[in-house]
């Protein structure tokens, strides 16, 4: 059998200007965000202990002044940070005013820091980080933005890594866990204020601060110098703090009006077999809307859920009527991307609600995080990102790799594949939605480097999955992003 390969270049971003990189961080250092301050400061509040929120305060001072990259020899992957003077990459300040800080007392710390319950610690921190934010709320002090500056004694007792990094439910996740999601739970808690909450960890703001290896998600931690560092909070501190989208992905000439939808599932807090469907929807100018779905359905054991067909007409006939509301008509396009593949019932509701809309071009892609089938190169690298090949009508697609652009690879462990499932009646090639795929896993204005895995109404989907299981009965559901990330 002959199998199509090729290698898609790294795709180029949008600035200010219509000034285009592939590089988030120096297309805004030459041209600024896409979406410009509509002032000239960001206010920013801050929660957590008496040394990290002096830590906080002192590492946006010198972030000002700017930090050095990590080494010469790698330079495009570890950027100077240029600081945020005048005509810096963001076009405006950050500023924390004296009043807009608050620190949990020692004594509140060691009481969670003690309790024996995992669920009634995290209810407890959760409980005393809302109140204070709630307070700066009302005061005069109302920031932008707050930053929730954890400290490793909260950090060693709320974060369970295990729960917190995977707390959506996959394909084969049959038996989930009913230990509280800190990051969740705080989000859905603050849903209710007037601004949007930043969670930090400690060593973020100060580099002798050591998190145990048990607790951290990723290693990748470990390899984020400084200014690496600053980039991302900074990046995310402005898209929160503005509501402007700093980037998007480039435009081509002649494209349809799209609408990209993510579908994801979660377990409810508490619950063992019920699931239910969550949906992310971006436009082409990265705007999200956040739409909470039904029950989902389940096969064999509680796995392989899926959406009934009235169910996902529904959620589809939402996407459309939020997209029309704000564009003020529906999209030419519509591309799906789900979790999990389609069903034959699943795909016609979803399916009839395009029909119904008048949707002529449609992609649904079943998105499969696994797959045994890996590509070997030539040399002492992995592949290069954005290697794609055509498997029969299905795309393996490498979304992380070696990157020319940086001159190696920025990875730990040999990158994994996407094996990309459209369903039969999808308008484009599986090449033409692999290549688009590989695109939108560059918006993601929590981190400014470019080797994502996922495209973003995928993991958006899955971010407001981790909230809305924590969100009460009755409780508004916000359609704002920021709020979920």
């Amino acid at each position: 059998m002959d199998f199509e390969s090729k290698i898609f270049e790294e795709p180029e971003l949008e600035f200010g200007d219509k000034h285009h990189h592939p590089d988030p961080r120096l297309g805004l250092v030459e041209a600024g965000p896409l979406q410009p301050p509509l002032g000239d400061v960001i206010r920013i509040a801050v929660v957590g202990s008496a040394k990290t929120v002096e830590d906080t305060q002192k590492f946006l001072v010198d972030a000002a002044a700017g930090f050095q990259g990590k080494t010469e020899r790698h330079p495009n992957l570890h950027p100077d940070f240029p600081g945020l003077g005048n005509l810096n990459p963001f076009r405006c300040r950050f500023e924390m005013q004296d009043g807009a800080t608050a620190a949990l007392s020692q004594s509140k710390i060691e009481k969670i820091r003690k309790e024996p319950d995992h669920r009634n610690a995290v209810e407890m921190a959760v409980e005393e980080i809302v109140s204070e934010l709630q307070t700066l709320d009302e005061s005069s002090h109302r920031p932008d933005v707050a930053i929730v500056a954890l400290p490793v004694a909260l950090i060693e007792r709320v974060w369970n890594a295990k729960v917190d990094s995977k707390s959506t439910t996959e394909k084969e996740d049959s038996s989930g866990s009913d230990a509280p999601n800190f990051r969740g739970l705080l989000k859905a808690r603050t849903m209710g204020l007037s601004y949007p909450v930043q969670i930090v960890w400690e060593d973020v703001i100060d580099e002798k601060a050591s998190i145990p290896r048990k607790i951290k998600e990723s290693r990748d931690r470990d390899i984020q110098d400084l200014a690496d560092r600053t980039w991302n909070l900074v990046t995310t501190l402005y898209y929160k703090g503005s509501s402007r989208i700093p980037w998007r992905r480039m435009p081509r000439e002649g494209e349809y009006a799209a609408c990209y939808v993510g579908i994801s599932f979660y377990r409810e807090a508490g619950g063992q077999q019920l699931f239910t469907s969550a949906a992310q929807m971006f436009d082409e100018r990265g705007r999200g809307f956040i739409l909470k779905g039904k029950r989902a359905q389940t096969e064999s054991r509680g796995r392989h859920p899926y959406m009934t067909s009235n169910d996902a007409y529904d959620l589809t006939s939402q996407v459309l009527s939020a997209y029309k509301n704000h564009h003020k008509h529906f999209p030419a396009r519509v591309i799906i991307l789900k979790t999990s593949r389609f069903r034959g019932d699943e795909a016609e509701g979803i399916l009839k609600a395009l029909d119904e809309a008048g949707t002529e071009f449609r992609d649904l892609v079943w998105v499969q995080e696994s797959y045994s089938v890996k590509i070997l190169r030539d040399g002492n690298y992995p592949v290069l990102r954005g290697t794609f090949v055509n498997l029969a009508g299905k795309g393996l697609l490498y979304t992380n790799g070696s990157i020319p652009y940086y001159g190696t690879y920025p990875g730990l462990y040999d990158p994994r594949p996407l094996l990309l499932c459209p369903h039969e009646s999808c308008d484009s090639t599986i090449s033409q939605i692999a290549e688009e795929i590989f695109s939108l896993t560059k918006i993601n204005w929590n981190s400014t480097q470019m080797n994502q895995r996922l495209p973003i109404p995928i993991r958006a989907a899955r971010k407001v999955g981790e909230v809305l299981k924590y969100m009460d009965e009755g409780q508004a559901v916000s359609a704002d992003y920021r709020r979920y990330i």
